[in-house]
Protein backbone atom coordinates (compact mmCIF):
# COMPACT_ATOMS: atom_id res chain seq x y z
CA UNK A 1 0.00 0.00 0.00
CA UNK A 2 0.96 3.40 -0.87
CA UNK A 3 1.91 3.73 -4.33
CA UNK A 4 0.17 6.12 -6.73
CA UNK A 5 -2.50 4.20 -8.56
CA UNK A 6 -2.44 3.28 -11.90
CA UNK A 7 -5.33 5.27 -13.08
CA UNK A 8 -3.63 7.80 -14.77
CA UNK A 9 -5.24 11.42 -14.88
CA UNK A 10 -5.74 11.13 -18.57
CA UNK A 11 -8.45 8.86 -18.53
CA UNK A 12 -9.89 11.20 -16.07
CA UNK A 13 -10.20 13.82 -18.08
CA UNK A 14 -11.84 11.51 -20.57
CA UNK A 15 -14.12 10.95 -17.77
CA UNK A 16 -14.20 14.75 -16.24
CA UNK A 17 -18.35 15.08 -17.46
CA UNK A 18 -19.30 11.97 -15.92
CA UNK A 19 -17.94 11.66 -12.70
CA UNK A 20 -20.25 8.28 -11.90
CA UNK A 21 -17.96 6.92 -14.30
CA UNK A 22 -15.11 6.59 -11.49
CA UNK A 23 -16.38 3.71 -9.75
CA UNK A 24 -15.95 1.42 -12.99
CA UNK A 25 -12.66 2.95 -13.87
CA UNK A 26 -12.06 1.54 -10.39
CA UNK A 27 -13.23 -1.89 -11.08
CA UNK A 28 -11.27 -1.94 -14.08
CA UNK A 29 -8.27 -1.95 -11.67
CA UNK A 30 -9.21 -4.73 -9.19
CA UNK A 31 -7.05 -6.81 -11.41
CA UNK A 32 -3.48 -4.82 -10.42
CA UNK A 33 -4.51 -4.99 -6.83
CA UNK A 34 -1.92 -7.33 -6.10
CA UNK A 35 0.49 -4.07 -6.50
CA UNK A 36 -1.45 -1.44 -5.62
CA UNK A 37 -3.32 -0.68 -2.85
CA UNK A 38 -7.38 -0.32 -3.66
CA UNK A 39 -8.25 1.85 -1.16
CA UNK A 40 -5.73 4.20 -1.97
CA UNK A 41 -7.07 4.10 -5.45
CA UNK A 42 -10.14 5.72 -4.66
CA UNK A 43 -8.80 8.18 -2.61
CA UNK A 44 -6.75 9.41 -5.03
CA UNK A 45 -9.61 8.81 -7.89
CA UNK A 46 -11.72 10.74 -5.54
CA UNK A 47 -9.47 13.79 -4.99
CA UNK A 48 -8.29 13.92 -8.79
CA UNK A 49 -12.08 13.69 -9.72
CA UNK A 50 -13.08 16.72 -7.40
CA UNK A 51 -9.77 18.54 -8.60
CA UNK A 52 -10.81 17.91 -12.27
CA UNK A 53 -14.15 18.85 -12.19
CA UNK A 54 -13.14 21.79 -10.01
CA UNK A 55 -10.83 23.42 -12.29
CA UNK A 56 -13.40 23.18 -14.99
CA UNK A 57 -15.81 25.37 -13.96
CA UNK A 58 -16.06 28.70 -14.79
CA UNK A 59 -14.42 31.04 -12.72
CA UNK A 60 -12.87 28.42 -10.52
CA UNK A 61 -8.59 28.74 -10.02
CA UNK A 62 -6.79 26.09 -11.52
CA UNK A 63 -5.26 23.41 -9.01
CA UNK A 64 -2.00 22.09 -9.25
CA UNK A 65 -2.53 18.62 -9.09
CA UNK A 66 -0.02 17.82 -6.16
CA UNK A 67 -0.30 14.73 -4.41
CA UNK A 68 1.88 16.04 -1.25
CA UNK A 69 -1.80 18.08 -0.32
CA UNK A 70 -3.59 14.71 0.90
CA UNK A 71 -2.85 13.93 4.20
CA UNK A 72 -2.61 10.21 4.07
CA UNK A 73 -2.68 9.95 8.20
CA UNK A 74 -6.19 11.27 8.66
CA UNK A 75 -7.53 8.16 6.93
CA UNK A 76 -6.18 5.43 9.62
CA UNK A 77 -3.61 3.98 7.18
CA UNK A 78 -0.84 2.31 9.09
CA UNK A 79 1.56 0.43 8.00
CA UNK A 80 3.81 -0.49 10.90
CA UNK A 81 5.83 2.55 11.58
CA UNK A 82 6.51 5.42 14.48
CA UNK A 83 5.06 7.71 12.07
CA UNK A 84 1.50 6.18 12.39
CA UNK A 85 1.56 4.72 16.08
CA UNK A 86 2.10 8.09 17.29
CA UNK A 87 1.03 11.08 16.25
CA UNK A 88 3.61 13.32 14.83
CA UNK A 89 2.22 16.38 16.60
CA UNK A 90 4.43 19.82 17.35
CA UNK A 91 5.52 17.99 21.10
CA UNK A 92 6.59 15.26 19.28
CA UNK A 93 8.82 16.74 16.93
CA UNK A 94 10.24 18.96 19.79
CA UNK A 95 11.01 16.02 21.37
CA UNK A 96 12.79 14.36 18.47
CA UNK A 97 15.06 17.92 17.96
CA UNK A 98 15.55 17.47 21.88
CA UNK A 99 16.97 14.44 21.67
CA UNK A 100 19.00 15.00 19.04
CA UNK A 101 20.33 18.13 20.65
CA UNK A 102 21.09 16.11 23.86
CA UNK A 103 22.79 13.29 21.58
CA UNK A 104 25.26 16.12 19.81
CA UNK A 105 25.70 17.98 23.53
CA UNK A 106 27.27 14.76 24.90
CA UNK A 107 29.58 13.78 22.07
CA UNK A 108 33.29 14.47 22.71
CA UNK A 109 36.05 14.21 20.19
CA UNK A 110 38.71 11.20 20.16
CA UNK A 111 42.02 13.03 20.57
CA UNK A 112 44.19 9.59 20.20
CA UNK A 113 46.06 8.09 17.67
CA UNK A 114 44.22 6.33 15.01
CA UNK A 115 45.46 2.43 15.33
CA UNK A 116 43.53 1.35 13.04
CA UNK A 117 42.45 2.97 10.04
CA UNK A 118 39.09 1.23 7.29
CA UNK A 119 37.83 3.38 4.67
CA UNK A 120 34.51 2.43 3.41
CA UNK A 121 33.77 3.11 -0.26
CA UNK A 122 30.32 3.52 -1.54
CA UNK A 123 30.86 3.89 -5.07
CA UNK A 124 28.95 6.66 -6.75
CA UNK A 125 27.14 6.57 -3.53
CA UNK A 126 25.48 10.27 -3.90
CA UNK A 127 23.27 11.74 -1.24
CA UNK A 128 19.76 11.27 -3.35
CA UNK A 129 21.51 7.08 -3.04
CA UNK A 130 22.00 7.46 0.45
CA UNK A 131 17.83 9.03 1.36
CA UNK A 132 16.74 6.23 -1.34
CA UNK A 133 18.47 3.43 0.59
CA UNK A 134 17.08 4.60 3.46
CA UNK A 135 13.87 4.63 2.79
CA UNK A 136 14.51 1.32 0.70
CA UNK A 137 15.79 -0.38 3.52
CA UNK A 138 12.82 0.79 6.10
CA UNK A 139 10.19 -0.23 3.39
CA UNK A 140 11.56 -3.69 1.94
CA UNK A 141 13.75 -4.99 5.62
CA UNK A 142 10.93 -2.88 8.59
CA UNK A 143 8.07 -3.10 7.67
CA UNK A 144 7.73 1.06 8.10
CA UNK A 145 7.37 3.68 6.06
CA UNK A 146 11.27 4.22 5.41
CA UNK A 147 11.58 8.09 5.20
CA UNK A 148 13.01 8.22 9.19
CA UNK A 149 15.00 4.91 8.94
CA UNK A 150 18.64 5.75 9.82
CA UNK A 151 21.42 3.46 8.47
CA UNK A 152 24.28 2.21 10.40
CA UNK A 153 26.86 5.22 9.75
CA UNK A 154 24.37 7.99 9.61
CA UNK A 155 24.60 7.61 13.40
CA UNK A 156 28.56 8.50 13.21
CA UNK A 157 28.83 12.08 15.02
CA UNK A 158 30.88 13.47 12.63
CA UNK A 159 29.86 14.04 9.04
CA UNK A 160 31.72 16.33 6.06
CA UNK A 161 31.14 17.45 2.48
CA UNK A 162 33.94 16.66 -0.11
CA UNK A 163 34.53 17.93 -3.42
CA UNK A 164 34.87 15.59 -6.25
CA UNK A 165 36.00 16.63 -9.19
CA UNK A 166 39.58 15.89 -11.42
CA UNK A 167 41.93 18.31 -12.02
CA UNK A 168 40.55 18.36 -15.84
CA UNK A 169 37.07 17.61 -15.60
CA UNK A 170 34.47 19.33 -13.72
CA UNK A 171 32.69 15.73 -12.76
CA UNK A 172 35.34 12.82 -11.51
CA UNK A 173 35.67 9.28 -12.19
CA UNK A 174 36.85 6.52 -9.59
CA UNK A 175 40.43 6.87 -10.68
CA UNK A 176 41.27 10.79 -10.15
CA UNK A 177 38.77 10.37 -7.03
CA UNK A 178 40.58 7.55 -5.95
CA UNK A 179 43.93 9.28 -6.75
CA UNK A 180 42.95 12.24 -4.40
CA UNK A 181 41.16 10.24 -1.05
CA UNK A 182 43.84 7.96 -0.48
CA UNK A 183 46.86 9.83 -1.89
CA UNK A 184 45.91 13.18 -1.13
CA UNK A 185 47.21 14.17 -4.11
CA UNK A 186 44.49 15.17 -7.09
CA UNK A 187 44.95 13.94 -10.44
CA UNK A 188 43.79 13.65 -14.08
CA UNK A 189 40.62 11.73 -15.25
CA UNK A 190 41.19 8.17 -15.69
CA UNK A 191 44.90 8.50 -13.48
CA UNK A 192 45.79 6.52 -11.22
CA UNK A 193 48.56 7.18 -8.48
CA UNK A 194 50.14 9.73 -10.81
CA UNK A 195 50.28 13.46 -10.09
CA UNK A 196 48.87 16.45 -12.98
CA UNK A 197 51.96 15.84 -14.99
CA UNK A 198 50.59 11.88 -16.22
CA UNK A 199 47.80 12.71 -19.03
CA UNK A 200 45.40 9.84 -19.74
CA UNK A 201 47.11 7.00 -21.83
CA UNK A 202 50.59 8.45 -21.87
CA UNK A 203 52.71 5.46 -21.00
CA UNK A 204 55.93 7.30 -21.01
CA UNK A 205 54.92 9.53 -18.69
CA UNK A 206 53.85 7.12 -16.33
CA UNK A 207 57.26 5.42 -16.40
CA UNK A 208 58.56 8.74 -14.30
CA UNK A 209 58.72 8.12 -10.50
CA UNK A 210 58.90 11.76 -10.20
CA UNK A 211 55.06 11.91 -10.81
CA UNK A 212 53.77 9.28 -8.42
CA UNK A 213 51.95 9.64 -5.51
CA UNK A 214 51.95 7.42 -2.91
CA UNK A 215 48.92 5.89 -0.74
CA UNK A 216 48.02 5.91 2.72
CA UNK A 217 48.76 1.81 2.13
CA UNK A 218 52.54 2.65 1.34
CA UNK A 219 52.63 5.10 4.28
CA UNK A 220 50.59 2.57 6.63
CA UNK A 221 53.21 -0.20 5.59
CA UNK A 222 56.47 2.34 6.45
CA UNK A 223 55.16 2.45 9.79
CA UNK A 224 54.75 -1.56 9.97
CA UNK A 225 51.21 -1.53 9.64
CA UNK A 226 48.94 -4.59 7.82
CA UNK A 227 47.43 -3.75 4.97
CA UNK A 228 44.38 -4.73 2.44
CA UNK A 229 41.87 -4.51 -0.16
CA UNK A 230 38.22 -5.83 -0.58
CA UNK A 231 35.99 -4.84 -3.28
CA UNK A 232 32.80 -6.46 -5.12
CA UNK A 233 34.41 -5.37 -8.31
CA UNK A 234 37.60 -6.56 -9.59
CA UNK A 235 40.54 -5.98 -7.50
CA UNK A 236 42.33 -4.35 -10.47
CA UNK A 237 39.37 -1.75 -10.85
CA UNK A 238 39.83 2.24 -10.24
CA UNK A 239 38.68 1.80 -6.48
CA UNK A 240 40.95 -0.61 -5.02
CA UNK A 241 44.00 0.16 -7.93
CA UNK A 242 43.89 3.73 -6.28
CA UNK A 243 45.35 2.02 -3.50
CA UNK A 244 48.77 0.76 -5.09
CA UNK A 245 48.93 1.15 -8.67
CA UNK A 246 50.74 4.48 -10.76
CA UNK A 247 49.06 3.61 -14.36
CA UNK A 248 48.09 6.46 -17.03
CA UNK A 249 45.17 4.25 -18.08
CA UNK A 250 42.67 3.39 -15.43
CA UNK A 251 41.91 -0.02 -17.91
CA UNK A 252 45.24 -0.92 -18.34
CA UNK A 253 44.21 -3.68 -15.71
CA UNK A 254 46.15 -6.41 -17.56
CA UNK A 255 48.56 -6.42 -20.68
CA UNK A 256 45.86 -7.29 -22.97
CA UNK A 257 44.04 -4.15 -21.79
CA UNK A 258 47.30 -1.73 -22.66
CA UNK A 259 47.28 -3.32 -26.55
CA UNK A 260 43.68 -2.92 -26.56
CA UNK A 261 44.05 1.40 -25.60
CA UNK A 262 46.58 1.49 -28.83
CA UNK A 263 49.85 0.67 -26.66
CA UNK A 264 52.05 -1.04 -29.58
CA UNK A 265 54.60 -2.66 -26.99
CA UNK A 266 52.60 -3.66 -23.75
CA UNK A 267 55.89 -4.06 -21.73
CA UNK A 268 56.69 -0.91 -21.53
CA UNK A 269 54.32 0.51 -18.80
CA UNK A 270 53.56 -1.76 -16.06
CA UNK A 271 49.30 -3.07 -15.71
CA UNK A 272 47.37 -3.16 -12.72
CA UNK A 273 47.82 -6.53 -11.97
CA UNK A 274 50.98 -7.07 -11.85
CA UNK A 275 51.99 -4.08 -10.24
CA UNK A 276 49.69 -5.07 -7.51
CA UNK A 277 51.62 -8.73 -7.73
CA UNK A 278 54.80 -7.17 -7.48
CA UNK A 279 55.26 -3.67 -6.50
CA UNK A 280 54.89 -1.53 -3.48
CA UNK A 281 52.82 -1.51 -1.93
CA UNK A 282 50.02 -4.01 -3.40
CA UNK A 283 52.93 -6.87 -2.95
CA UNK A 284 52.68 -6.28 0.91
CA UNK A 285 48.71 -6.37 0.99
CA UNK A 286 47.92 -9.14 3.50
CA UNK A 287 44.26 -9.64 2.33
CA UNK A 288 43.08 -8.88 -1.01
CA UNK A 289 39.47 -10.09 -1.65
CA UNK A 290 37.30 -9.66 -4.80
CA UNK A 291 37.15 -10.24 -8.50
CA UNK A 292 38.89 -10.34 -11.87
CA UNK A 293 40.87 -13.59 -12.14
CA UNK A 294 41.12 -13.28 -16.22
CA UNK A 295 43.03 -10.12 -15.60
CA UNK A 296 45.98 -12.61 -13.77
CA UNK A 297 45.78 -15.44 -15.89
CA UNK A 298 47.47 -16.40 -19.41
CA UNK A 299 44.76 -16.04 -21.95
CA UNK A 300 45.83 -20.53 -22.58
CA UNK A 301 44.86 -20.52 -18.99
CA UNK A 302 41.12 -22.18 -18.36
CA UNK A 303 38.72 -20.55 -15.62
CA UNK A 304 37.86 -22.51 -12.95
CA UNK A 305 34.24 -21.36 -13.85
CA UNK A 306 34.07 -19.90 -17.37
CA UNK A 307 35.85 -18.72 -20.48
CA UNK A 308 39.90 -18.26 -20.30
CA UNK A 309 42.46 -15.81 -18.71
CA UNK A 310 42.84 -12.45 -20.27
CA UNK A 311 47.04 -12.13 -20.44
CA UNK A 312 49.06 -11.83 -23.24
CA UNK A 313 52.39 -12.63 -21.67
CA UNK A 314 51.76 -15.92 -20.10
CA UNK A 315 52.48 -15.46 -16.80
CA UNK A 316 49.80 -16.75 -14.22
CA UNK A 317 50.27 -13.83 -11.60
CA UNK A 318 48.19 -16.27 -9.13
CA UNK A 319 50.66 -18.40 -9.07
CA UNK A 320 53.59 -15.82 -8.77
CA UNK A 321 51.95 -14.28 -5.97
CA UNK A 322 51.98 -17.78 -4.08
CA UNK A 323 56.00 -18.42 -5.07
CA UNK A 324 56.28 -14.54 -3.19
CA UNK A 325 54.56 -15.66 0.07
CA UNK A 326 56.57 -18.99 -0.37
CA UNK A 327 59.74 -17.28 -0.54
CA UNK A 328 59.05 -14.69 2.52
CA UNK A 329 58.54 -18.21 4.72
CA UNK A 330 54.89 -16.75 4.97
CA UNK A 331 51.45 -18.94 5.26
CA UNK A 332 48.76 -17.92 2.34
CA UNK A 333 45.68 -18.87 1.04
CA UNK A 334 44.37 -18.56 -2.27
CA UNK A 335 40.52 -19.13 -2.82
CA UNK A 336 38.18 -18.35 -5.23
CA UNK A 337 34.51 -19.16 -3.58
CA UNK A 338 32.63 -18.47 -0.49
CA UNK A 339 33.07 -22.00 1.00
CA UNK A 340 36.72 -21.68 0.68
CA UNK A 341 36.87 -18.53 2.29
CA UNK A 342 34.60 -19.34 5.40
CA UNK A 343 37.17 -22.69 5.72
CA UNK A 344 40.42 -20.44 6.20
CA UNK A 345 42.35 -21.09 9.32
CA UNK A 346 42.49 -17.18 10.23
CA UNK A 347 44.92 -17.84 12.97
CA UNK A 348 47.44 -19.87 10.79
CA UNK A 349 47.06 -17.63 7.61
CA UNK A 350 49.60 -14.62 7.00
CA UNK A 351 47.69 -13.75 3.56
CA UNK A 352 44.91 -14.78 1.78
CA UNK A 353 44.21 -13.93 -1.83
CA UNK A 354 40.50 -14.41 -2.82
CA UNK A 355 39.61 -14.04 -6.68
CA UNK A 356 35.88 -14.99 -7.06
CA UNK A 357 35.02 -14.67 -10.35
CA UNK A 358 36.41 -14.38 -13.61
CA UNK A 359 35.73 -10.18 -13.49
CA UNK A 360 32.88 -7.92 -11.25
CA UNK A 361 30.93 -10.33 -8.20
CA UNK A 362 27.83 -9.26 -9.51
CA UNK A 363 25.00 -7.63 -8.31
CA UNK A 364 24.07 -9.27 -4.96
CA UNK A 365 20.11 -9.54 -5.36
CA UNK A 366 20.94 -11.31 -9.07
CA UNK A 367 23.73 -13.77 -6.95
CA UNK A 368 21.34 -16.41 -6.40
CA UNK A 369 23.09 -19.68 -6.68
CA UNK A 370 26.80 -18.67 -6.77
CA UNK A 371 28.95 -19.77 -4.10
CA UNK A 372 30.14 -16.24 -3.76
CA UNK A 373 30.92 -14.09 -0.35
CA UNK A 374 29.08 -10.82 0.48
CA UNK A 375 30.44 -7.48 1.36
CA UNK A 376 30.02 -8.50 4.89
CA UNK A 377 31.94 -11.59 5.04
CA UNK A 378 34.69 -10.24 3.16
CA UNK A 379 35.24 -7.33 5.44
CA UNK A 380 34.85 -9.26 8.68
CA UNK A 381 37.64 -11.64 7.34
CA UNK A 382 39.80 -8.88 6.46
CA UNK A 383 39.72 -7.64 10.12
CA UNK A 384 39.90 -10.67 11.38
CA UNK A 385 43.11 -11.35 9.71
CA UNK A 386 44.36 -8.13 9.79
CA UNK A 387 43.48 -7.61 13.28
CA UNK A 388 46.22 -10.10 14.79
CA UNK A 389 49.26 -7.30 13.89
CA UNK A 390 49.41 -5.65 16.91
CA UNK A 391 51.34 -2.32 15.06
CA UNK A 392 47.70 -1.92 13.59
CA UNK A 393 46.05 -1.62 10.22
CA UNK A 394 44.69 0.02 7.36
CA UNK A 395 41.83 -1.37 5.31
CA UNK A 396 39.98 -0.33 1.85
CA UNK A 397 36.73 -1.96 1.63
CA UNK A 398 34.45 -1.12 -1.83
CA UNK A 399 31.13 -1.03 -2.51
CA UNK A 400 31.17 -0.85 -6.27
CA UNK A 401 28.25 -2.26 -7.70
CA UNK A 402 26.51 0.82 -6.46
CA UNK A 403 28.03 2.48 -8.93
CA UNK A 404 27.54 -0.71 -11.55
CA UNK A 405 23.68 -0.34 -10.88
CA UNK A 406 23.31 3.28 -11.44
CA UNK A 407 25.48 2.87 -14.80
CA UNK A 408 23.10 0.36 -16.00
CA UNK A 409 19.89 2.63 -14.76
CA UNK A 410 19.08 -0.19 -12.23
CA UNK A 411 18.31 1.89 -8.84
CA UNK A 412 16.84 -0.50 -7.43
CA UNK A 413 19.84 -2.91 -7.91
CA UNK A 414 21.95 0.53 -6.45
CA UNK A 415 20.34 0.57 -3.35
CA UNK A 416 19.58 -3.27 -2.21
CA UNK A 417 24.26 -2.66 -2.83
CA UNK A 418 24.16 0.54 -0.36
CA UNK A 419 22.10 -1.69 2.11
CA UNK A 420 25.22 -4.43 1.83
CA UNK A 421 27.94 -2.06 1.98
CA UNK A 422 25.84 -1.13 5.05
CA UNK A 423 26.20 -4.51 6.54
CA UNK A 424 29.81 -4.24 6.08
CA UNK A 425 30.03 -1.37 7.95
CA UNK A 426 28.33 -2.76 10.99
CA UNK A 427 30.32 -5.80 11.39
CA UNK A 428 33.74 -3.75 11.36
CA UNK A 429 31.94 -1.65 14.09
CA UNK A 430 31.72 -5.00 15.91
CA UNK A 431 34.75 -6.03 15.63
CA UNK A 432 36.70 -2.60 16.12
CA UNK A 433 36.96 -0.23 19.25
CA UNK A 434 36.10 3.05 18.40
CA UNK A 435 38.66 4.20 20.49
CA UNK A 436 41.52 3.15 18.71
CA UNK A 437 39.74 2.59 14.80
CA UNK A 438 39.23 5.55 12.70
CA UNK A 439 36.14 4.28 10.34
CA UNK A 440 35.34 6.53 7.35
CA UNK A 441 32.30 6.04 5.31
CA UNK A 442 32.12 8.23 1.74
CA UNK A 443 31.58 8.02 -1.95
CA UNK A 444 33.86 8.90 -4.45
CA UNK A 445 32.01 10.11 -6.58
CA UNK A 446 27.91 10.83 -7.36
CA UNK A 447 25.24 9.81 -10.04
CA UNK A 448 22.87 11.79 -11.93
CA UNK A 449 19.65 9.90 -9.96
CA UNK A 450 17.17 12.40 -8.72
CA UNK A 451 14.07 11.49 -5.92
CA UNK A 452 11.51 13.74 -7.83
CA UNK A 453 7.62 15.14 -7.85
CA UNK A 454 5.08 14.80 -4.32
CA UNK A 455 5.30 10.75 -3.43
CA UNK A 456 2.88 10.66 0.05
CA UNK A 457 4.88 9.70 2.56
CA UNK A 458 5.42 5.83 2.93
CA UNK A 459 4.74 5.05 -1.18
CA UNK A 460 7.30 2.93 -2.37
CA UNK A 461 10.48 4.30 -3.30
CA UNK A 462 9.91 2.73 -6.92
CA UNK A 463 7.06 4.02 -7.42
CA UNK A 464 5.11 7.05 -9.02
CA UNK A 465 6.16 10.33 -7.68
CA UNK A 466 3.69 12.63 -9.63
CA UNK A 467 1.42 13.04 -12.04
CA UNK A 468 1.96 15.76 -15.06
CA UNK A 469 -0.24 18.59 -15.30
CA UNK A 470 0.63 19.45 -18.82
CA UNK A 471 0.26 15.84 -20.54
CA UNK A 472 -1.23 14.18 -17.48
CA UNK A 473 0.77 11.02 -17.15
CA UNK A 474 3.02 9.88 -14.58
CA UNK A 475 6.30 9.68 -14.12
CA UNK A 476 8.51 7.54 -11.43
CA UNK A 477 10.18 8.86 -8.05
CA UNK A 478 13.49 7.95 -9.01
CA UNK A 479 14.74 9.04 -12.79
CA UNK A 480 17.89 9.56 -13.99
CA UNK A 481 19.22 12.84 -16.40
CA UNK A 482 20.57 9.98 -18.90
CA UNK A 483 21.28 6.50 -18.98
CA UNK A 484 20.16 3.37 -20.76
CA UNK A 485 16.41 4.24 -19.41
CA UNK A 486 15.70 6.51 -22.08
CA UNK A 487 12.56 5.91 -24.58
CA UNK A 488 11.40 7.37 -27.62
CA UNK A 489 8.23 9.50 -27.45
CA UNK A 490 4.84 8.76 -29.58
CA UNK A 491 5.23 10.08 -33.22
CA UNK A 492 2.52 13.15 -32.36
CA UNK A 493 5.62 14.12 -29.84
CA UNK A 494 3.91 12.80 -26.74
CA UNK A 495 6.29 11.23 -24.32
CA UNK A 496 6.55 7.64 -23.49
CA UNK A 497 3.32 6.60 -20.88
CA UNK A 498 4.99 4.45 -18.19
CA UNK A 499 1.18 3.58 -16.63
CA UNK A 500 1.14 -0.08 -17.78
CA UNK A 501 5.19 -0.15 -16.62
CA UNK A 502 6.07 -2.52 -13.61
CA UNK A 503 8.00 -0.23 -11.57
CA UNK A 504 8.68 -2.59 -8.57
CA UNK A 505 10.91 -5.29 -10.47
CA UNK A 506 14.28 -5.23 -9.49
CA UNK A 507 15.80 -4.55 -12.94
CA UNK A 508 13.59 -2.10 -14.03
CA UNK A 509 14.95 0.76 -15.56
CA UNK A 510 12.90 4.60 -14.96
CA UNK A 511 13.12 7.20 -17.40
CA UNK A 512 16.37 8.82 -18.05
CA UNK A 513 16.29 12.47 -20.12
CA UNK A 514 19.10 11.69 -22.37
CA UNK A 515 20.14 8.35 -24.35
CA UNK A 516 23.13 6.52 -23.24
CA UNK A 517 24.62 3.58 -23.33
CA UNK A 518 25.87 4.20 -19.41
CA UNK A 519 24.67 6.61 -17.17
CA UNK A 520 27.21 9.20 -16.45
CA UNK A 521 28.35 10.46 -13.25
CA UNK A 522 26.91 13.65 -10.59
CA UNK A 523 29.51 16.50 -10.61
CA UNK A 524 27.76 17.33 -7.08
CA UNK A 525 29.45 16.74 -3.91
CA UNK A 526 29.33 13.58 -1.62
CA UNK A 527 28.78 13.09 2.19
CA UNK A 528 32.10 11.98 4.58
CA UNK A 529 31.24 10.07 7.49
CA UNK A 530 33.25 9.37 10.47
CA UNK A 531 33.60 7.84 13.94
CA UNK A 532 36.75 7.40 15.91
CA UNK A 533 40.29 9.51 16.72
CA UNK A 534 40.71 12.65 14.81
CA UNK A 535 37.08 11.93 13.29
CA UNK A 536 36.29 15.15 14.08
CA UNK A 537 38.26 16.61 11.81
CA UNK A 538 36.42 15.49 8.97
CA UNK A 539 33.41 18.16 9.90
CA UNK A 540 33.17 20.60 6.82
CA UNK A 541 33.56 21.54 3.10
CA UNK A 542 35.87 20.27 1.93
CA UNK A 543 38.94 18.93 -0.85
CA UNK A 544 38.27 15.76 -1.57
CA UNK A 545 42.16 14.66 -1.13
CA UNK A 546 41.72 16.26 2.56
CA UNK A 547 40.36 12.58 3.81
CA UNK A 548 43.77 11.01 2.82
CA UNK A 549 45.73 13.97 4.98
CA UNK A 550 43.75 13.53 7.98
CA UNK A 551 43.86 9.87 7.60
CA UNK A 552 48.00 10.48 8.00
CA UNK A 553 47.25 12.62 10.57
CA UNK A 554 45.48 10.38 12.32
CA UNK A 555 47.25 7.31 12.53
CA UNK A 556 50.47 9.11 12.38
CA UNK A 557 52.15 8.08 9.16
CA UNK A 558 53.03 9.89 5.33
CA UNK A 559 53.90 13.05 4.85
CA UNK A 560 52.42 15.70 6.42
CA UNK A 561 51.50 16.70 10.14
CA UNK A 562 50.79 13.75 12.65
CA UNK A 563 48.72 13.75 15.81
CA UNK A 564 51.18 11.94 18.00
CA UNK A 565 53.74 14.83 17.17
CA UNK A 566 51.72 17.62 17.97
CA UNK A 567 50.89 15.52 21.15
CA UNK A 568 54.82 15.57 22.15
CA UNK A 569 55.13 19.24 21.01
CA UNK A 570 52.06 20.42 23.37
CA UNK A 571 53.18 18.28 26.13
CA UNK A 572 56.26 19.84 26.64
CA UNK A 573 55.41 23.66 27.87
CA UNK A 574 52.81 21.94 30.37
CA UNK A 575 55.99 19.55 31.59
CA UNK A 576 57.82 22.68 31.33
CA UNK A 577 55.55 24.67 33.70
CA UNK A 578 55.12 21.94 36.04
CA UNK A 579 58.73 21.64 36.78
CA UNK A 580 58.81 25.73 37.09
CA UNK A 581 56.08 25.49 39.79
CA UNK A 582 57.78 22.64 41.62
CA UNK A 583 60.73 24.93 41.73
CA UNK A 584 59.22 27.92 43.21
CA UNK A 585 57.74 25.68 45.67
CA UNK A 586 60.56 24.06 46.99
CA UNK A 587 62.59 27.17 46.79
CA UNK A 588 59.18 29.34 48.90
CA UNK A 589 59.33 25.94 51.39
CA UNK A 590 63.04 25.99 52.26
CA UNK A 591 62.66 30.16 52.91
CA UNK A 592 59.84 29.72 55.23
Amino acid sequence: EGDAYKITVSRLFESRTHPIRINALIKQEETIADQYSLKMQKRWALYVTVTVILSSCSGFPQFDIKPKDVDHRTSGDTKGSSSTSTLEDASYWNQIGQNILSKHKSQRPIEKQAKNVILFIGDGMSSPTITAARIYKGQQFLGTYGEDTVLEFENFPNIGISKTYCIDYQVGDSACTGTAYLTGVKANLDTIGVDINVKYNNCSAQNMPEYHVNSIMKWAQDVGKSTGIVTNTRVTHATPASSYAHTANRNWESDADLTYYGQQNSTICDDIAEQLVYKEPGKNFKVILGGGRSKFQPNTTADPEEGMGSRFDGVDLIQEWGKSKENMGKSHKYVTSRDELMAVDIANTDYILGLFERSHLGHHLLNEGKNNPTLEEMTTTAINLLQKDTTGFVLLVESGHIDIAHHEGKPHLALHETIELEKAVAAARKLTDTHDTLIIVTADHSHTMTINGYPLRGDSIFGVGYISDVDHMPWTTLSYANGPGYRKGNPDGSRYNITDDDFQAIEYKPIATAPTNSETHGGDDVAVYAIGPQAHLLQGVYEQNYIAHLIGYAACMGPGDHFCESETNSAIPLTSSLHTLLAVFIIYMIKA
